[in-house]
């Protein structure tokens, strides 16, 4: 029962990626975004209040606020808006460094850094300069390179986001930071797409899009976080985020597999690489002491 439920959380997990440049590149990204998280908001505000989950306390409020703004919609925008330029597959990967950015942050709080931190944090930059190198070499143009640095600054986004909430992360009821985070980031890209995008409100939408935005309003944004919740509670906490790091595989797989889309050795390459840093450090995580 385990084994399945890991293999449906990778699964939905990575699809949202797929699901994102569907999307991304019918409808402006900012509004695909913007809506998807409003629709999403309604539907958890209402399991929330059927739950009868408790509210956080004064002190929380603000850091669930940070997670909201930084940890999910400045993370989710900036990958959407990657995706409108950027295969799924990279564009998961690259929004999977938010450890390295998360580990990077801790030591500039002062946090000790083991030596298996260092080597992790090494790994992972060393391929995502690889990649990099790699798309340059063979020719990057602007509007990739545009969604290449725009879905690294997602990652760092979500660091932020993460790092601002961390001290009540225990305190706060699971489904309250759900629905919190979620309405805030509806709002959040609810004015940022009207104020700053440029782009009118979308007035069509294709079969696939449609199919799209429902997979990912409800099997990403409900299925796919009560699975989390449920992951994180069956599984030891460093094992939960190891999954996370098969999200961009399956992303490619179902890129390639489904949407035609391709990557070259260098992106092969430098994710491999990324991946095993990351993996140094959620072992980092799960070590003695």
């Amino acid at each position: 029962m385990n084994l399945l439920l890991a293999a449906a959380f990778v699964f939905i997990w990575g699809s949202a990626f797929n699901a994102a440049r569907v999307v991304a590149v019918e409808w402006p990204p900012l509004w695909g975004i913007a809506i998807r998280f409003a629709v999403v908001a309604v539907l958890l505000g209402a399991i929330w209040a059927w739950r009868r989950a408790p509210l956080p306390a004064a002190g929380d409020r603000g850091r669930l606020a940070l997670l909201g703004v930084f940890g999910t919609g400045g993370y989710l925008g900036c990958a959407w808006v990657a995706s409108a330029h950027v295969p799924s597959g990279l564009v998961a990967l690259l929004s999977a460094t938010a450890p390295l950015f998360v580990a990077l942050g801790q030591r500039l709080q002062g946090e000790a850094v083991s030596p298996r931190a260092w080597a992790g944090l090494t790994l992972g930059w060393t391929g995502v300069a690889l990649l990099g190198l790699s798309r340059s070499l063979d020719g990057l143009e602007r509007a990739e390179a545009w969604g290449l640095g725009v879905a690294l600054l997602g990652a760092l986004s979500h660091a932020a986001g993460l790092l601002a909430y961390a001290p009540a992360r225990e305190r706060v009821d699971a489904w309250t930071a759900n629905a919190g985070q979620t309405v805030v980031a509806a709002v959040t890209l609810l004015l940022v797409a009207g104020l700053l995008s440029g782009d009118p409100p979308p007035a069509s939408a294709s079969p696939a899009l449609l199919l799209a935005m429902l997979w990912s309003c409800l099997v990403v944004g409900l299925l796919g976080y009560a699975l989390f919740f449920v992951v994180m509670r069956r599984f030891p906490p460093a094992t939960a985020a190891s999954l996370q790091l098969l999200a961009p595989p399956v992303a490619a797989v179902i890129g390639w597999a489904l949407m035609g889309e391709r990557l070259g050795w260098g992106d092969l390459l430098g994710g491999a690489i990324t991946l095993a840093g990351l993996a140094l450090l959620f072992r980092r995580e799960r070590a003695p002491g």
